[in-house]
């Protein structure tokens, strides 16, 4: 090692110390457990959290250790979910009613209103957004899933760290979750939310954050329901079975949560790399999971247990990250997923045999997709060049372009579509929400 390697590392080395004496360790610091043979998937005291809540600047590649989501000491919930201690880092929510909107003159101040009516078409258009609605502070992050349409059309978007709900039906914002004040904590150190999921009945909201967070609401109440034993990294993927909740972080683990039981923690499996999608097929027999590193995995729908060795029943391969994916509601066990901007080749795999059936080339990043089971069709979401929103018609094997949306002018990160498949929902990086006929 010559001087100069030396130098580095005591520099290193020092400025490690130096963070773990203040604020806890790295990152690459190993934690506490490492002599252990076996990770602890026990509900355990968060002593020492991930800071996460900016967006990467770049991305890593795939951490090939074990990472450790927990530690050892033994973690008291209450009735409510909530741990018998408080950790300040904890983010809790509170509802607030929409405010009827004024006639405000300002179109810039109008413009920053969330939801706020931007420009409306009087006839529909082939290819044209009916309405262009405001979305200021949507955070322009590809691994991030902030757009979600309940099974009663109530859509629900993530626009910084707070949650707005909108009413499809009446167009109407119904109000939002914003962050309760909190003493001491800086407004810069509020988590922003990463991804967010309706259940199938409609009736919770789960809201998982980058500091690793979960909490369920029932918006119709207007109260939260219960906060889930938190990841230790960002929460990139929540997907519901049923009554239960899977949710997936940037250290590889998932977990598999029932919120009725008094200790929630079901099951858990982990993978190597960072998980950036998790579906649940619609009739909860299988688990998909898109890894950062091109890994499409399925895991069968047996979920009792916590287990380090559980291995998926299938695991497939595409040149990209497995972000954007979604199973075929009416041909089982077919799942199509998207390749980012190396990639750009939407794809359709038979998961009994491991093999794409099908392929098509978009030239461009797929952001999201959307299965739309009543038009039979398949809506993918795109960035560079065109920033656009495409529709596919799908029989098996055939997969054909049918139209093209056009709007938005950067690229359009999140899909939703209303539950008869009249309407796709899109939410893109240039702050706007726009709202298509099908």
């Amino acid at each position: 090692m010559g001087q100069n390697d030396r130098v580095s590392y005591k520099r290193f080395k020092r400025r490690i110390i130096q963070r773990s004496g203040s604020e806890g360790p790295a990152a690459s610091t190993p934690l506490a457990t490492w002599r252990q043979c076996q990770p602890s998937f026990e509900l355990d005291t968060v002593r020492q959290r991930l800071e996460l809540d900016s967006p990467p600047r770049h991305r890593e590649p795939a951490r090939r250790g074990p990472h450790r989501e927990t530690e050892n000491t033994p973690r008291t919930f209450t009735a409510e979910g909530r741990p018998a201690t408080e950790n300040a880092l904890q983010q809790g929510w509170v509802w607030r009613a929409a405010v009827p909107e004024r006639g405000d003159s300002d179109k810039r101040r109008h413009a920053l209103q969330p939801f706020a009516l931007l420009d409306k078409t009087s006839t529909s258009q082939q290819g044209k957004s009916v309405m262009k609605l405001a979305a200021p502070s949507l955070l322009n992050d590809y691994y991030t899933n902030l757009l979600d349409c309940s099974c009663n059309g109530v859509v629900a978007l993530a626009l910084g760290a707070s949650v707005y709900i909108w009413n499809s039906e009446t167009r109407a914002l119904a109000g939002s979750l914003d962050p309760s004040p909190q003493p001491g904590l800086a407004c810069h150190r509020t988590p922003s939310i990463s991804c967010l999921s309706w259940s199938r009945d409609g009736s919770t909201l789960c809201v998982g954050t980058r500091r690793g967070e979960i909490q369920l609401w029932d918006v119709e109440r207007k109260r939260n329901m219960r906060r889930l034993p938190s990841h230790l990294s960002v929460v990139r993927g929540l997907s519901w079975k049923q009554q239960l909740l899977s949710s997936g972080s940037a250290l590889g683990r998932i977990h598999h949560l029932d919120p009725r039981a008094p200790e929630p923690l079901v099951g858990a499996v982990v993978q190597e790399e960072e998980v950036c999608g998790l579906q649940w097929s619609p009739g909860g027999d299988w688990l998909a999971s898109g890894s950062t590193e091109g890994l499409l995995r399925i895991w069968g729908g047996d979920i009792a247990g916590v287990t380090w060795s559980r291995q998926p029943i299938t695991t497939m391969r595409q040149p990209s990250a497995v972000k954007a994916m979604g199973w075929c509601p009416w041909q089982r066990k077919m799942i199509a997923t998207g390749g980012g901007w190396n990639d750009g080749e939407l794809r359709v795999w038979d998961t009994d045999s491991g093999t794409c059936v099908t392929s098509a080339n978009t030239n461009s990043q797929i952001c999201s997709l959307r299965w739309a089971e009543k038009n039979k069709c398949l809506v993918t979401s795109h960035g560079l060049p065109h920033h656009q929103v495409n529709c596919w018609s799908w029989e098996f094997p055939s997969l054909s372009p049918v139209y093209q949306l056009s709007g938005h002018s950067h690229r359009v990160l999140h899909l939703a579509v209303n539950p008869d498949g009249t309407q796709i929902f899109s939410a893109g990086a240039d702050q706007q929400f726009h709202i298509w006929d099908v």
